[in-house]
């Protein structure tokens, strides 16, 4: 399989989740936009799951653009993100519904910390297939972002039972640090031109 199967099928399915989300997205009875208000959660959810979303689908192909080659493990383990990722719509519903009560919202960080954790099993099976010097690994170096990300995510659990804002704020800290596309691989793109 080439890599552009790869990217078109993830993109696919990354496409399909996001339409999944936004179908949980019910109107309120009413028709006073004061109606809103008590959807807040659930579009406040929906907003996070989005840009989570987002980022993956923006990095994945950033990473995708210095591979060179796929193998039937880079396959698995790109199942395997993906996997993790559709289950996004469920943790999002399910927090957003209960207004980010201490369950859901550990059940949201389990998801996205495995997604991290799938998606640096992917970058690991890539290099692995890939020259020491290759642009990939230039790229990726040594993922202080990423190391730094799954701390975060493994707090934001932990708290998520003792403030449901801290713990919501950590998940938003990780978005923020990840909503520019990752720059170490234009750098390399630009540097081998």
């Amino acid at each position: 399989m080439s890599k552009s199967r790869l990217e078109a099928f993830s993109d696919g399915v990354i496409a399909i989740i996001i339409t999944i989300m936004v179908l949980e997205l019910r109107p309120p009875e009413s028709t006073e936009l004061a109606a809103l208000r008590s959807l807040a959660p659930v579009l406040a959810s929906y907003v996070m799951s989005f840009v989570f979303l987002g980022i993956y689908w923006s990095n994945h192909h950033h990473l995708l653009q210095v591979v060179t080659r796929v193998n039937g493990a880079t396959l698995w383990a790109n199942l395997h993100l993906l996997f993790w990722l559709t289950l996004v719509p469920f943790v999002t519903s399910w927090m957003g519904q209960s207004h980010f009560a201490a369950g859901p919202l550990a059940a949201y960080g389990v998801v996205l910390i495995c997604a991290a954790v799938a998606y640096t099993i992917l970058v690991r099976v890539l290099l692995a297939q890939h020259p020491e010097d290759s642009l990939l690994a230039r790229a990726i170096g040594a993922d202080v972002k990423g190391k730094i990300s799954l701390v975060l995510y493994a707090a934001a659990i932990a708290l998520a039972f003792v403030s449901q804002w801290a713990s919501g704020a950590l998940y938003a800290l990780v978005a923020l640090m990840w909503l520019v596309p990752d720059r170490r691989i234009e750098r390399v793109l630009a540097d081998a031109k």
